[in-house]
């Protein structure tokens, strides 16, 4: 099966982080009898100092014409105080809305190897394995207006929190669907004793439930689903909520594991390609120095293999690999505890691959 991918080094680790997985790529092309041909294209603030503009046209195109697209990371702060005032973050919120991405999968899945290095206690972190599903489209990130006006005569800021209940539903659909195919638990998280959009969302929530009698529902504000996932993580399956709370209970949720650089995300909607991407940022602080953790954007393209490509069996097989190289001990220098070898981007990646050859 042949299949386009676009990628989209971004910026600082970007770089190492992807090209890493293009090796794993191809060895899973090699192993199963299928190519991939990669597209490069620029984002964000590789982006502003090429074309001064953090999402080119060219870019916008190349991502529609393929059939998935990698994303290394953007951001960092070279470019946070750009004289037009452009970041390189308007370069993925730009790209999501490009695709009609609208819905955010962020896993958490702890790695018994691995509960050493969370901060909470292994009896808490350890079998976790939960699913966040953040809706991208609305909400506070794409209300108007958002200006400055004065108010009682000083200056004031104005944002607005829109949803229409058709974005509403297709996101809790789609949370419906995950938990069907999962342990059947669906946790809606939301604001209703305060916000109006929260009650519309919980409102639609109920309706949409009727067509899911086999998934059990909880509805909860998110002020407790902050405090629940630090207490009690094992509780969730799937996660359904809008965009900022998701924004912040996937970051929250993320540390679970011990390290941002552990965990994947997909940007999936029902018109085009699938954006698959690191939680880690760019960690401009440690680009170029071969230090960056790979596995989290070798398990993106996991997931892309899975969602975008049906591809289950050689996702299964990326992941059987990257649990194998944890449980034998490897690690790089953001899982490592004190005293252990630590690992360069490129020495991790080979021990994936060895992995997958076996």
């Amino acid at each position: 099966m042949n299949k386009t991918i676009t990628i989209l080094p971004g910026d600082g680790i970007g770089l190492e982080v992807v090209k890493a997985t293009t090796v794993v790529l191809d060895k899973i092309a090699d192993m199963y009898g299928h190519h991939f041909d990669y597209q490069y294209a620029d984002i964000g603030g590789a982006a502003i100092d090429k074309y001064e503009n953090p999402l080119p046209q060219e870019t916008i195109d190349a991502c529609k014409n393929s059939d998935g697209v990698l994303l290394g990371a953007v951001g960092g702060p070279k470019w946070d105080n750009h004289p037009k005032g452009i970041r390189p973050e308007q370069g993925l919120l730009g790209i999501r809305k490009e695709l009609k991405l609208f819905a955010n999968l962020r896993p958490v899945t702890g790695h018994e190897s691995l509960t050493d290095s969370s901060t909470l206690r292994k009896e808490v972190v350890d079998n976790v394995d939960l699913m966040i599903l953040r809706e991208l489209t609305g909400g506070l990130y794409f209300g108007e207006p958002q200006e400055r006006r004065q108010v009682d005569g000083e200056e004031a800021a104005v944002d607005t929190l829109q949803y229409k209940k058709s974005e509403i539903e297709r996101i809790v659909r789609q949370g419906f669907e995950m938990a069907k195919l999962r342990r059947k638990q669906l946790t809606s998280v939301d604001k209703a004793n305060v916000l109006e959009s929260s009650r519309l969302w919980r409102e639609t929530v109920e309706e949409v439930k009727k067509d899911y009698p086999e998934v059990e529902l909880d509805h909860m504000l998110v002020d407790n689903a902050a405090m629940q996932l630090i207490r009690d993580p094992k509780q969730f399956d799937v996660i359904v909520t809008e965009n900022m709370f998701g924004d912040i209970l996937s970051d929250e949720a993320s540390m679970l594991t011990g390290s941002l650089g552990m965990l994947p995300s997909a940007s999936v909607g029902s018109e085009a390609p699938g954006l698959y991407e690191p939680v880690h940022g760019s960690a401009p602080d440690i680009a170029g120095e071969g230090k960056a953790n790979p596995l989290a954007t070798i398990s993106s393209a996991a997931m892309m293999l899975k969602y975008s490509f049906d591809m289950q069996e050689e996702a299964d097989s990326v992941d059987r690999a990257v649990a194998e190289v944890l449980t034998s001990g490897h690690r790089t220098g953001d899982i490592a505890k004190q005293g252990e070898p630590i690992l360069s981007t490129e020495e991790m990646t080979e021990k994936v691959l060895n992995a997958l050859k076996k």
